[in-house]
């Protein structure tokens, strides 16, 4: 039994580890590539975990299974339309996850690969995939919040919801009663469904 729990554990540390690691790194890539180098000449251009993981993320992912990378800074400015911009690079995090899920489906589906490994894969593709739905919600600082302010009319002052974003995702994720849950949890079995 408690064997089984070190594996449990040591399976979703790795999942953590490729899941906010693809996931920051495709933020990076994709701002670079729109034309705002920051993130590059700070060092975050780059697939090694350690300068994309957050100590007390790591910590939360593996204690309450939802948690966050080193967010990657981006100056919006740089790019052509700023507000398209900044969507673009904060959808490239999720799109990142799901592309793992379904890369790690496949072996998973159509290979043999033995036990061990099919734990370590589908924990993978769970971590990816919860990964990718908490971050569409439409709440700063999720990047979610970054797309949805992609459609909404330059009129709407958003920095209110910069300000009290982090306290109302807290308050779900905390006080919500399993609320945070019954907003993801149907969209990750969606997916789990397909792939595992």
């Amino acid at each position: 039994m408690f064997s089984q729990d070190i594996n449990s554990l040591i399976f979703w540390a790795a999942g953590l580890i490729v899941a906010v690691t693809i996931h920051e790194f495709a933020h990076a890539w994709t701002a670079n590539y729109l034309g705002d180098n920051t993130a590059k000449l700070m060092g975050r251009l780059s697939l090694n975990p350690l300068v994309h993981l957050d100590a007390l993320g790591t910590l939360a992912l593996l204690i309450f299974h939802f948690g966050w990378g080193k967010p990657v800074q981006v100056n919006p400015n740089n790019f052509k339309n700023p507000k398209v911009g900044w969507a673009l690079v904060s959808i490239a995090g999720p799109v990142s996850n799901i592309v793992t899920a379904l890369v790690l489906s496949v072996p998973l589906k159509f290979g043999n690969l033995g036990a061990g490994v099919n734990e370590l894969l589908t924990t993978i593709i769970i971590v990816n995939i919860v990964l990718m739905v908490f971050n569409l919600i439409p709440i700063p600082p999720l990047d979610g919040s970054k797309v949805l302010y992609a459609v909404l009319p330059n009129s709407v002052d958003t920095r209110q919801l910069e300000i009290y974003g982090p306290i109302l995702l807290l308050a779900l994720v905390f006080l919500g009663g399993g609320l945070i849950g019954s907003i993801i949890n149907p969209a990750v079995n969606f997916f789990l469904t397909i792939m595992v």
